[in-house]
């Protein structure tokens, strides 16, 4: 069995921009085991001096859109600039098998082979948001490595998949010209939290169709209120077959980053992004031992063969638990 690295190892291979050690320390990451996660909590406190400087970058879309192969150009794009990239995939799990298929970096062959870029797929799991349980701790431990963008491609668009919103500086979302109307309750909902907006697969007999679109999605824009960045949404057109439209798009980043920098909105955004995941954090922690709490309780099992009986309802039930894991806390302390 092949032995752990020590803190310290992890920490220069980090610093050093090691992909090797940097994968490894993201497997740690991502373990559920106590003492990994002991020794994941060390590893972040230590490198979080080094963290933060990456342009974080966030880009959803439905199923057939071509995030993947967008993504791969925009990589290599942005290599071609002189800054490392990381891409972070996140691959839907089965809730019946809790298996991935975690195939996107088979998908970004070309960008994968770059040595200037780092391509890690991780399943999203039981949560919610499109993205993996530990995305935040990977995007930190991928800037202390010294990558200065960091893409985060979501499993789709849904009206639960806006946590990508709460850990990104820029929030693009691709759209497919005439996609029909049906999409129109999803559109809505994300389109509002969108810094930008591309069409893809503009090229072909479907140039016409595209730049209409990016004119009806544009005055779609203008009817909502002025986000708190104080940038103007974009729509713009783009063709991964014609290798069109990848520069604007970058360049439409860079200018929403230099935007919010001047006006202070992103110094905000990133405070506000951070006790937003201390939240999370505190309920995930609370809910962690709510959760042993109900599993081993004798006083639950009975409560829960009371709502099996219809002796009372799940909600009275679950107020008892409360109680009872109140009672259980302040016994403790």
């Amino acid at each position: 069995m092949k032995s752990k690295l020590t803190l310290q190892q992890y920490t220069d291979g980090i610093s050093q921009g090691n992909r090797v050690v940097l994968g490894q320390a993201i497997t740690l990451i991502e373990s559920n085991l106590p003492d990994d996660q002991f020794l994941a909590a060390q590893l972040l406190e230590v490198i979080l001096s080094k963290t933060g400087n990456a342009i974080r970058i966030g880009i959803t879309g439905v199923p057939g859109v071509g995030k993947s192969t967008l993504i791969e150009l925009l990589g290599n794009h942005i290599i071609a600039s002189g800054k490392k990239v990381a891409v972070l995939t996140i691959d839907p799990s089965s809730q019946l098998t809790k298996g991935s298929i975690l195939g996107d970096k088979t998908r970004m062959e070309d960008l994968s082979k770059n040595p200037m870029a780092f391509i890690r797929p991780s399943a999203s799991g039981t949560v919610l948001g499109g993205v993996a349980n530990k995305t935040r701790e990977v995007m930190l431990l991928c800037e202390a490595a010294g990558y200065e963008v960091i893409i985060i491609e979501t499993v789709g668009v849904g009206q639960s998949e806006v946590e990508v919103k709460n850990m990104t500086d820029f929030f693009l979302l691709l759209m497919l010209a005439g996609a029909g109307d049906e999409l129109q309750g999803i559109k809505k909902g994300i389109m509002e939290m969108a810094d930008g907006l591309a069409i893809t697969k503009a090229d072909g007999d479907n140039i016409k169709q595209a730049t209409a679109a990016q004119a009806e999605y544009q005055h779609a824009l203008h009817l909502y209120p002025m986000p708190a960045s104080g940038w103007s949404p974009k729509v713009l057109t783009c063709s991964a077959m014609n290798n069109t439209g990848i520069d604007e798009i970058w360049k439409m980043i860079l200018a929403y980053h230099e935007h919010t920098l001047a006006s202070g909105y992103f110094d905000l955004n990133r405070q506000q992004q951070n006790i937003k995941s201390l939240n999370a954090y505190a309920d995930q922690l609370v809910l962690d031992d709510l959760r042993k709490f109900i599993a081993t309780n004798a006083q639950v099992k009975e409560i829960e063969q009371l709502v099996k009986d219809q002796q009372i309802s799940p909600l009275i039930a679950a107020q008892k638990i409360q109680e009872a894991f109140k009672r259980d806390i302040k016994g403790k302390t």
